[in-house]
C-alpha cells in the first residue's frame, strides 16, 4: 500500500527552550486504569468530568489543582477516568458522562463529532491540541543493551513493550515512529515496511494502553518500552526504575482536547486555562512539551537532563507528513493496512 505523503520539510526542527521557575506541584484526585474520583472543593464553582487517555493522568492531576487556586477554579471539582485512548472515545460515544475529552490522537475526538463535540472544536489558537510530546525508547536502568536509535530494536535478543493500536494511541504513535524512521534516514516505504516487519518479530507484549505498557515493563516485561517521553518522565518522578532515550530522529505527539455540546461553563473555563501559559508551565513539570518553548520550567524533575528536559529533536516527523489521521487509520491500520498485514503474517 502506498502512504500519501505530504510535501512539507523532512527535518523539522524542535528547539530545546529555557525559561520561568520551576513548578513542583502535587498531584490531585484523578484516578487512573478507567476508573474515577472526585477532587476536593466546595461544588459552588462547578463541577468537571474529564474523560482522557492514560498517560494525561500525572500532568492533570497537576493541572486540575492548579486551576482550582485561580479564580476561574475556585470551588470546582473534578472527576476523572482514564483508560486507553481508543477505549475511552467509545466509552464516550456509548453514553459515560463527560464535560473534557482529552484524548491520544485526533481520530479518538473526531468520531464524537458532530453528536457530541462542537465541529469548530479545533478552531482556536492551539488548533485543539492540549499537550504535546516525543516517541522515546524506554530501557532498563543503566541502559544495559546500549540502545541508541531505532536500528537498535531490530537486533536479537531485543525484547520490545509497546501497547496494542487497537485500543492505544500511544501504539500508533509509536508505530508511526518507527516507519517514519527509515524514511526519514533516507529509505524507501518498502525499506520502512521490512523494517516494521522486523520490529514486530521482536514485540513481546501488547498492553491495552500506554500506561498499562509503562507498568508491564516496570514489571519486569521485556527489556525496551515505546513510550512519551512525559510517560518515561512521570515515572522516574514517581521513583520508577528506567532510563530513556530521545532518538536523533523519532514523531511528535499531538494530544487533542475539548469540551463536549452539554459540557459545565467551569469545563471550558479549565481547557482555557489547559491551553494558557500557566497550565502549560505545569503539564511541562510533568513532562509534556509545552505548546509555547517559553513556558519550558528552569528545571524538570526526572528528565536525562533537568535544565534541559526537552532536547533538540534533528528529524521530527508529524501526522501530516502522512496525510493526517483520517489517511493514516487505513494505510497503517485498517483492514488491508500495513501494519494490520505484518501482524497477521508474524501470527
Amino acid at each position: 500500500m502506498t502512504v500519501v505523503r505530504s510535501h512539507r520539510a523532512r527535518g523539522i526542527t524542535l528547539l530545546a527552550a529555557s525559561g520561568a521557575a520551576a513548578i513542583a506541584l502535587a498531584g490531585c484526585s484523578s484516578s487512573g486504569g478507567g476508573s474515577s474520583a472526585s477532587s476536593s472543593g466546595s461544588s459552588s464553582g462547578g463541577k468537571v468530568a474529564i474523560v482522557g487517555f492514560s498517560v494525561l493522568k500525572p500532568g492533570y492531576d497537576a493541572v486540575e489543582k492548579a486551576f482550582q487556586a485561580t479564580p476561574d477554579g475556585k470551588g470546582v471539582t473534578f472527576s476523572a477516568s482514564y483508560g486507553a485512548s481508543g477505549s475511552q472515545s467509545k466509552a464516550v460515544s456509548s453514553g459515560q458522562p463527560a464535560d473534557y475529552v482529552g484524548f491520544s490522537i485526533g481520530s479518538d475526538l473526531t468520531k464524537l463529532v458532530p453528536k457530541f463535540v462542537d465541529p469548530a472544536w479545533n478552531a482556536g489558537p492551539t488548533k485543539g491540541i492540549g499537550t504535546t510530546s516525543v516517541v522515546v525508547i524506554a530501557v532498563r536502568p543503566g541502559n544495559p543493551l546500549h540502545i541508541k536509535g531505532w536500528d537498535d530494536l531490530v537486533k536479537p535478543g531485543v525484547k520490545i513493550v509497546t501497547p496494542d493500536p487497537a485500543t492505544s494511541g500511544s501504539a500508533k504513535w509509536n508505530i508511526l515512529a518507527a516507519y517514519e524512521h527509515k524514511l526519514q534516514t533516507g529509505g524507501s516505504e518498502a525499506d520502512a515496511k521490512a523494517y516494521l516487519t522486523s520490529f514486530f518479530k521482536n514485540v513481546v507484549a501488547k498492553p491495552d494502553s500506554g500506561a498499562d505498557a509503562t507498568t508491564a515493563f516496570l514489571q519486569g516485561t521485556g527489556n525496551v518500552l515505546l513510550s512519551y517521553e512525559n510517560e518515561a518522565i512521570a515515572a522516574k518522578q514517581a521513583g520508577k526504575k528506567l532510563d530513556y532515550v530521545v532518538p536523533t530522529d523519532t514523531f511528535k505527539i499531538q494530544n487533542p482536547v475539548a469540551v463536549t455540546k452539554t459540557a459545565s461553563p467551569a469545563a471550558s473555563k479549565f481547557l482555557s486555562y489547559v491551553e494558557s501559559d500557566a497550565g502549560q508551565k505545569v503539564l511541562a513539570s510533568k513532562g509534556f512539551r509545552p505548546l509555547n518553548d517559553a513556558d519550558v520550567p528552569a528545571s524538570v524533575t526526572g528528565a536525562n537532563d533537568p535544565s534541559k528536559p526537552f532536547p533538540a529533536v534533528t528529524k521530527l516527523a508529524s501526522i501530516a507528513d502522512l496525510g493526517g489521521w483520517s489517511k493514516a487509520n487505513t494505510a497503517f491500520f485498517g483492514d488491508s493496512g500495513i501494519v494490520t498485514v505484518i501482524e497477521k503474517g508474524n501470527g
